[in-house]
């Protein structure tokens, strides 16, 4: 069966003449910079009550576990509207989130202490910038919005996650990886530049432009939105992409080309003929094959796969594939893959869909990478940099056939990573996993809203377990190598159920932490900005 929602397993305009900012601050060990100018004829964003009837929809997202109480929620048009919503809520000494596509895992927007929500949704423009060179995203955008836009405007594409109803606001800013990145590289490699509503130590808002041009003196806050996560800094209004080296004024020429066609494939594995053994060596075959196409010039760059394994009693399991190459290389591609994930299992495969079609199609309809949701889950997340050795295959098969537990769509899923992305340097953004092959996602999805409990006990054991020689998480070394931003998982930063010594930080940033409290400080020096697993000013 396939039942697993792409948002966990994966996620201003300027005019034709260039962009309207506001004027751009310096950071703050630079020289103090005044109060940016708000221009006389911008309007309030509008403001949700409680009393209003679009409230219960706007206070809570995707996870339904997580249900907001702010005093207002503030339905933003622009940046000029952004920097008067902030300013207004630091003024009254009330605590703000942002909530762009609403999926995040955690309550990060909801927390009780939040009083006011900016909500980006309203800001969802795709343009070209001629000034910058780049296409211009607002945060609000949605990714499946950005892909049509991208493709059909000018047969571009930003190799961006596979889920479309998620926001770029919070995608991009962890980092960003989907089907196309094995092959172009992560979404934050094609970052140019990004705008910021910041609040410095004198307490005004301002927007803030930061690229990642070299002699731009706030450059270290571009970095920061390369991986380290929403909900930092500021208020992210809007991104600039183009690609590295590209050349022109042609938007058709500055963002990787779209694939005309790829070649899908899913197939379906039934529980009833895997054993121990054959479970085992399954995932082992699967884990090898990415591990010997892991470089950059790796010939299987352009094979993305998911492995959703679920638990013993949904019955069967599958794999979806996606390779983008000539007709006869892919079916190459793929044939060789499929027939070395399946050596020596002992259990045949069942092949439900096998076609060659249109990009868009594929990121936007296919039934391998869109799937229907359901509204509650917990997930953890974990990087594999080496091969997993047996006693974590053993407790993936242990986990996934407990006879105590029985939700068909508790799973775990390993998602092909590395390639192109393994050609940038792990402080060259602020994404440091840059030698990894897998990505692996831990999850358990509901409805029965009384049932929260039983299925968080189970991802939490089925992660120690997985983990249990190096202190029940994925700690770097020769085979892991820490969790995923984007897939929060704020138990990483309470002692109480992270017991390994290693802390949240490090799981997640590795050596990149110092440098991304340090942009904290300089950038967000009140700590404004914050959540369980917000980076900490130096």
């Amino acid at each position: 069966m396939s039942a697993v929602p792409r948002r966990s397993l994966i996620g201003g305009a300027a005019a034709a003449g260039g962009a309207l900012v506001l004027p751009v601050a310096a950071p703050a060990r630079a020289a103090a910079p005044g109060p940016a100018a708000t221009p006389a004829a911008v309007t309030d964003a509008p403001r949700v009550l409680p009393s209003d009837p679009r409230y219960p929809g706007l206070v809570s997202g995707a996870n339904q576990r997580w249900v907001g109480r702010p005093d207002v929620v503030r339905l933003v048009g622009s940046t000029e509207e952004t920097v008067r919503a902030v300013q207004e809520a630091v003024d009254k000494g009330l605590r703000i989130a942002v909530r762009s596509g609403g999926h995040c895992n955690e309550p990060f927007v909801s927390d009780p202490a939040v009083r006011v929500v900016i909500d980006m949704s309203g800001m969802n423009a795709i343009t070209y910038d001629a000034a910058r060179r780049a296409v211009a995203v607002e945060s609000g955008a949605l990714l499946g919005s950005v892909y049509r836009t991208l493709y059909k405007r000018w047969g571009v594409v930003l190799p961006g996650g596979t889920c479309p109803t998620v926001g770029a606001g919070g995608h991009i800013a962890g980092g960003g990886y989907g089907a196309l990145s094995r092959s172009r590289g992560l979404t934050v490699d094609h970052l140019y530049a990004v705008e910021v509503v910041t609040v410095g130590a004198d307490g005004r808002a301002r927007a803030v432009v930061a690229t990642r041009d070299a002699g731009d003196l706030h450059r270290e806050l571009w970095w920061a939105h390369t991986g380290g996560g929403g909900g930092n800094f500021g208020v992210v209004t809007r991104y600039w992409l183009r690609s590295p080296g590209a050349q022109g004024t042609d938007p058709a020429g500055l963002l990787p080309r779209a694939p005309s066609e790829v070649l899908l494939s899913d197939v379906v594995w039934s529980w009833d003929g895997l054993d121990e053994r054959g479970f085992t060596r399954l995932i082992a075959n699967y884990d090898a094959w990415f591990a010997r196409n892991s470089g950059p010039g790796s010939p299987g760059r352009g094979l993305y796969s998911q492995l959703k394994v679920q638990h013993r009693v949904a019955g069967s399991f599958h794999m979806c594939t996606q390779v983008d190459a000539p007709a006869a290389e892919a079916e190459r591609v793929l044939d060789d893959f499929l027939a070395a994930v399946a050596e020596g299992t002992g259990a045949g495969y069942r092949v439900t869909d096998r076609t060659r079609a249109p990009w868009m199609y594929a990121v936007t309809q296919w039934f391998g990478f869109v799937e229907a949701a359901m509204p509650r889950w917990k997930a953890k997340s974990a990087y594999v940099r080496g091969l997993m050795p047996a006693e974590q295959l053993k407790a993936m098969y242990r986990q996934l056939t407990r006879s105590d537990y029985d939700n068909p769509v508790a799973l775990i899923n390993f998602v092909s990573y590395g390639g192109r992305i393994n050609d940038v340097a792990p402080d060259a953004t602020a994404t440091a996993q840059r030698d990894c092959h897998l990505k692996l996602l831990y999850v358990s999805l509901w409805t029965d809203t009384t049932d929260d409990a039983r299925h968080e006990k189970w991802v939490r054991e089925c992660y120690a377990d997985v983990y249990a020689t190096t202190g029940g998480v994925p700690r770097t070394d020769g085979v892991n190598d820490g969790c995923y931003i984007n897939y929060a998982d704020a138990d990483l930063a309470d002692p109480a159920l992270n017991s390994s010594g290693v802390p949240w930080h490090q799981l997640y940033f590795k050596d990149n932490y110092a440098r991304l409290r340090q942009v904290k400080k300089d950038w967000d020096p009140r700590d404004l900005f914050r959540h369980a697993l917000g980076v900490r000013p130096a």
